[in-house]
């Protein structure tokens, strides 16, 4: 079995504080892989590490069968993401947000309606992002990360903060973007009971 993400005996520190030990995990190309911890484990430090925001040791973390600390920027070509809250311009429209996300990846216009599609965001992109509701928010996020049309989606607590229905909605996408999109996705809960419907 292909596997997208290798990461091997990963520990990382800031200044005198170790944040995480001896890490190992493999994920497999095409799957949903759950990473689960409680608030503060480290999970968000782990998923800036995937993405090359902090820097991992050598060896520790590959993707794609790539080194992330030598070949981070080749890599995160095929790499879509949301960490933490999405970077949404609340005072642009949500076709604006996409708009201009395409403008800075170099992408082509037609890339905005196939990530509205798969996201089904397309009923609302026409009004501001700043009147959107939090599950909303969390969909249009999902679909900036999608509009490189990547391989590999790392998503931190994509689900925190909505109500049952939000959860529901992405639920039912993250499921959708695995079996019928063929992508990999990564996302980190610290809710054990989320996760296991997902994965």
């Amino acid at each position: 079995m292909t596997k997208t993400i290798e990461i091997n005996h990963l520990s990382f520190s800031m200044g005198n504080q170790e944040i995480l030990h001896d890490v190992s995990i493999n994920v497999p190309s095409q799957s949903i892989y759950g990473f689960i911890g409680h608030n503060g484990a480290g999970k968000t430090t782990t998923i800036k590490l995937l993405l090359g925001l902090l820097h991992a040791p050598e060896n520790s973390i590959r993707i794609f069968g790539k080194d992330i600390a030598k070949e981070r920027i080749d890599i995160l070509k095929n790499v879509g993401s949301l960490v933490e809250q999405p970077a949404i311009y609340p005072h642009l429209t949500g076709y604006e947000n996409l708009y201009n996300r395409c403008i800075l990846l170099g992408l082509k216009k037609k890339e905005i309606d196939r990530a509205a599609a798969i996201t089904q965001t397309g009923t609302y992109l026409d009004k501001k992002a700043g009147k959107y509701s939090l599950g909303m928010k969390q969909r249009l996020g999902i679909a900036l990360s999608l509009l490189n049309d990547p391989e590999l989606l790392i998503l931190d607590e994509p689900t925190n903060g909505l109500d049952p229905s939000g959860i529901h909605e992405i639920r039912s996408l993250l499921l959708n973007l695995c079996h019928q999109f063929g992508k990999t996705v990564f996302i980190s809960s610290h809710l054990l009971s989320e996760i296991e419907k997902i994965v």
